[in-house]
This record gives C-alpha cells, sequence and structure tokens, in this order.
C-alpha cells in the first residue's frame, strides 16, 4: 500500500476538524478531492476509516489505528525538515503550540515575541483550546508543546511548572453589590456577568464548574478577549472571572477590585506538556527551554 504525505495530512485534518469539508479547506483541496483520497485510502486498506453522517465523520477502529500511524509519520517528517534547517536557510523550522486561555492571553504573547525575534527561522503556529482538548492532542502526537491548568489528565505526559493560574473575581469602581472575599461561584451566581465568547477555554472550564454546582450564570455581555472583559467590567456591565494575572495587569488603570474565588478549581498552576522531551527536535526544545526560562 503507498500513502503520500498529503493523504495522511489530510486524514490528520478530517479527525481534528470532523469533517472532509473543512478537512479539504484546511488542506487547500477540493471536497471532492478529499473524498476521493480518503475513499482511495479505504479501498486500498479495504475497511472503512470513517462512520459518515450529516453530522460530520467519526474515526472507526481502523481509523483511529491509521490515525496514529499517520499521526508519527508526518511528525517525524517535520522533525527532519525542522533539524535540517539549521544547515538549510530555505527550511525552517515549524512548531505547533497549544495554550488554554491563560497561556494564549497572559503568559505567551511577550515570551513568543523575544523568541522569534532572536529565531527568525523558526515559525510557531499558536492555537487556543481548553487543557482537556490539548492533552488529547499531545498525546496523539497532533502538536509539539502544551501549556495546560494541572487540573487536566496529565498521565503519561511530561509536565513541567511554568506559572500559577489562579482564578479571580473582579469588579469594577464603585460596584454596588456587597461581595465578601473570599467568594464561591455559588454565592455571586444570581449577578450579571461580564464574560468570554462561548468555546474560548476559561469560558468552557467556569461554564463546566458551574453546571457541576447546579448553576446557571447569567452574562450581560460576551467579548472575545480577558482584555475586553475587564473592560467592560470596569464599566459597571457585570463581574467577571479572569486570571488572576489579567486583573492585576488591569487594576490600576482600570480601577478593578480583585476578590479571592474560593472555589478549589479556582487554583490552578500552569504547566508545560510534552510527550518526550527526548524526541523534540532541536528548535522545539529551543522555544520549550525559552518558555520555562526565569523571566
Amino acid at each position: 500500500m503507498r500513502f503520500d504525505l498529503t493523504d495522511l495530512r489530510l486524514f490528520l485534518s478530517v479527525h481534528e476538524s470532523g469533517t472532509i469539508t473543512e478537512a479539504a479547506r484546511r488542506c487547500h483541496i477540493t471536497t471532492a478531492s478529499a473524498s476521493e483520497r480518503i475513499k482511495g485510502m479505504e479501498d486500498v486498506l479495504g475497511v472503512l476509516l470513517l462512520n459518515r453522517s450529516h453530522r460530520g465523520v467519526q474515526l472507526t477502529p481502523a481509523g483511529r489505528t491509521l490515525l496514529h500511524h499517520a499521526s508519527v509519520v508526518v511528525q517525524q517528517m517535520e522533525r527532519m525538515h525542522g533539524d535540517l534547517g539549521q544547515y538549510s536557510a530555505g527550511i525552517k523550522g515549524h512548531v505547533r503550540l497549544l495554550g488554554n486561555t491563560s497561556a494564549c492571553n497572559e503568559h505567551l504573547p511577550a515570551l513568543l515575541g523575544t523568541f522569534l525575534k532572536h529565531n527568525p527561522d523558526i515559525s510557531i503556529d499558536l492555537e487556543e483550546r481548553t487543557s482537556t482538548d490539548i492533552t488529547d492532542l499531545i498525546r496523539q502526537g497532533m502538536a509539539d508543546i502544551g501549556l495546560v491548568a494541572d487540573s487536566a489528565d496529565l498521565h503519561d505526559l511530561q509536565t513541567f511548572p511554568v506559572a500559577e493560574d489562579r482564578l479571580v473575581v473582579i469588579t469594577g469602581p464603585g460596584y454596588a453589590e456587597t461581595i465578601p472575599n473570599p467568594v464561591s461561584l455559588a454565592q455571586i451566581s444570581h449577578l450579571d456577568f461580564a464574560g468570554l465568547m462561548p468555546g474560548s477555554a476559561l469560558q468552557e472550564h467556569i461554564a463546566a464548574h458551574s453546571r457541576q454546582a447546579g448553576r446557571q450564570l447569567h452574562y450581560r455581555v460576551r467579548v472575545r478577549s480577558i482584555d475586553a472583559a475587564c473592560r467592560m467590567v470596569s464599566n459597571a456591565v457585570g463581574i467577571g472571572i479572569v486570571p488572576l494575572a489579567a486583573a492585576k495587569r488591569h487594576r490600576r488603570a482600570l480601577k478593578l477590585n480583585i476578590i479571592e474565588l474560593a472555589d478549589a478549581w479556582a487554583c490552578r498552576n500552569l504547566v508545560l506538556c510534552v510527550r518526550d522531551s527526548e524526541q523534540l527536535p532541536a528548535y522545539v526544545t529551543a522555544l520549550m527551554q525559552h518558555i520555562l526560562a526565569p523571566q
């Protein structure tokens, strides 16, 4: 049997996106061509790789086996190109980096800025995901480095501490409600909130714990960034739950009040996770060391 790298990358993208149409778009081919390639792989193997429905596709047991081998092959090829990039100016190292909301908004922007400035031959894809999604993708070899909350399932992964990632409640100047400090989510669940758009890693984390507590939070406004949420809170739209680092950064300019969130799930640490640091290509190791270096 012969599968080329386009076939394997397409199959990985189908798994990640959940649809052949979206996978085709990501791989810059037509949907018809993508469907034909997947069907060709199934014909060669003599088994179905995908269960298709109107809602998308799901991998069959055979598809999951192919997913594992495809991720290994594609990752190894990318590592080869990246390592050879040290000797050829025409080839660049590429890192796929995943982070939760706090990592992407608070910890990584400045770090990546300095790293890329001093490493012009390396490029980075940074994507925000929930910590649970990130650890799964790292295990599958679909990403090189993940920055997640230590509350995630980290078995079989190597982890390295990065920073505290505690969540706090913020209120604007002159907020009329009396809120105890510290406070639990249950005590403030009846108030109006300013939060992030559905699908953001932090929003999903808060929503999951509010559901577990049997509460449904009322959002007056949802925005796309932590900075925007802080500004909404400052303008008396509602209260917010944000990482402590963001609250401290905006406290003076926006006149925010910071209240400790007493729930155990709010006390998190940010950790870096990889499958095997000994197997990382040199350019990925360099980024990892830069993230972990004392600031």
